[in-house]
C-alpha cells in the first residue's frame, strides 16, 4: 500500500474506532421524519405535473445548457427568473447558483479582500465557512447569537466587514435575532449576510422579508433543496451585487449552467409556494403538536426551537446513535447527528418535521421519544 493509500486507511481507521464513520444508504420506505422536504414538494404529483408542462410548453429548450452562463449556457428564461424570485423576497436583483454550497463559496470568497473580515457565528453552514476561507480576509467567529460576543468581534475588525449568520439555523433549528444583530453590524458600519435556506417554507418569502429587513441587509441566500422541494439557490442583494458576482464568483464563472428542465422546476416551484398558505399553516400546526407531546423539564435535551427542525440531544454518538435505530426500527426515518458535525457533547437525534406528516405519526412518534428520554 502507498503512502497516499495508507494514510487515507489511518484517517479512515480513526473515523471507524470514533464511531464517527459516514456511509451512504438509499432510500427507504420509512416515514420520513428526516428530509428537508418541509412543505412536501419535492414529492408532489402536481409540482411535477407543472414542471412537465412548463417544459412541453418550450418545445425547442435543450436537454442540457451547454456552457457556463458567460458562454453558451445563459438563457433568457434564467435572467427573467432570477428578477421574479428577487422580486418574490423583496430584493433588487439576484443571481442562480447550482447549489447553496456553491452560492455560499463564491459570494464569500469573492466578497471580502486582504484586510477586510468576515465574521461567522460559530455555528454557521460548513459552506459559509469554506467561502470565508477561499478568501483572504481575517476570518473570526462569535458564540452562537450571542450578542456580546458579536460586538466584540466586530470592535477588532479591520477593512470591510462582513456578518454572516443563518436565519434559521440546520442542526439546532433555531432562529437568529435577525433585529438585534442588525443594530449591531449597523453600529459599526459591517455588511449583513443571512442564508435563508431552512426558514424559506416556514416563512413563505424567509424570515428577512417577515421581518421588513430586505432594504437593510447586505445579501441573502436562498435555496431550492428544502422546502421548494428541487435544486439549486440565488444570491439576493442589489443590482451592484449581481454584477460583481458575475464577474468575480468563481463557482457562477466556472460552472456549467443549469438546463432549462432546472430553471422550469424552480418556477414551477415558487409558483406553488405562492398558493401553499395550507402546507405553510399545516407545518406550523405540526411544529406545534410535536413540541406540546415532547415531555419538557429544566433538564429536557429538546434544543429550543419554533422550526421545523427539532433536535433531542443524547451528548454522545453511540446513545444518539441507538437512539435513531430505535426510531428507525418501529418504522421512522430519524437519523443522529453525530460529532464532528456537531460538537462533542451536543449529539443528538435530529427531527425534521412536515406539512403531510399525520398526527397518529406525531403521537407514535413522540411517545417513543419520550421513552428514550425517560431512559437516558
Amino acid at each position: 500500500m502507498t503512502s497516499a493509500n495508507n494514510y487515507l486507511q489511518n484517517k479512515l481507521n480513526e473515523r471507524l474506532a470514533s464511531g464517527s464513520y459516514r456511509t451512504l444508504k438509499a432510500e427507504n420506505d420509512l416515514i420520513d421524519f428526516c428530509s428537508n422536504d418541509y412543505l412536501g414538494f419535492a414529492h408532489s404529483p402536481a409540482l411535477r405535473q407543472s414542471i412537465e408542462t412548463e417544459v412541453n410548453n418550450h418545445p425547442l429548450s435543450l436537454n442540457g445548457s451547454t456552457g457556463s452562463r458567460l458562454l453558451s449556457g445563459n438563457l433568457q428564461y434564467a435572467l427573467d427568473l432570477e428578477q421574479q424570485i428577487a422580486a418574490f423576497h423583496g430584493f433588487e436583483a439576484g443571481l442562480l447558483f447550482n447549489s447553496g454550497y456553491d452560492a455560499n463559496l463564491g459570494l464569500l470568497s469573492s466578497l471580502a479582500q486582504r484586510g477586510d473580515t468576515i465574521i461567522l457565528d460559530d455555528l454557521i453552514h460548513a459552506s459559509a465557512i469554506d467561502g470565508a476561507r477561499l478568501s483572504n480576509a481575517n476570518r473570526y467567529s462569535f458564540r452562537h447569537t450571542d450578542m456580546d460576543s458579536l460586538e466584540a468581534k466586530l470592535k477588532a475588525s479591520k477593512g470591510n466587514c462582513y456578518v454572516v449568520v443563518e436565519s434559521v439555523y440546520s442542526m439546532d433549528g433555531d432562529s437568529a435575532p435577525l433585529t438585534e444583530i442588525l443594530s449591531v453590524t449597523e453600529k459599526y458600519g459591517a455588511h449583513l449576510i443571512v442564508d435563508e435556506a431552512h426558514a424559506v417554507g416556514l416563512y413563505k418569502q424567509g424570515l428577512v422579508f417577515e421581518l421588513g429587513l430586505q432594504n437593510k441587509i447586505f445579501a441573502a441566500v436562498i435555496t431550492f433543496g428544502k422546502a421548494l422541494g428541487c435544486h439549486g439557490a440565488v444570491v439576493l442583494g442589489g443590482t451592484l451585487l449581481r454584477e460583481y458576482l458575475i464577474n468575480f464568483a468563481r463557482p457562477f464563472i466556472y460552472s456549467t449552467a443549469p438546463s432549462f428542465h432546472h430553471l422550469a422546476s424552480i418556477k414551477m416551484a415558487y409558483k406553488m409556494l405562492s398558493f401553499a398558505n395550507t402546507e405553510i399553516n399545516q407545518l406550523k400546526n405540526n411544529i406545534s403538536i410535536f413540541k406540546k407531546n415532547i415531555a419538557q423539564s429544566i433538564t429536557s435535551p429538546l434544543i429550543p426551537s419554533e422550526s421545523a427542525i427539532q433536535c433531542i440531544v443524547f451528548k454522545n454518538n453511540d446513545d444518539a446513535r441507538k437512539a435513531a435505530n430505535t426510531l428507525q426500527s418501529a418504522g421512522f426515518d430519524v437519523r443522529p447527528i453525530l460529532s464532528p458535525t456537531v460538537a462533542a457533547g451536543t449529539e443528538r437525534i435530529r427531527i425534521c418535521l412536515h406539512s403531510f406528516n399525520t398526527l397518529n405519526e406525531l403521537n407514535l412518534l413522540t411517545n417513543i421519544i419520550n421513552t428514550l428520554i425517560n431512559a437516558s
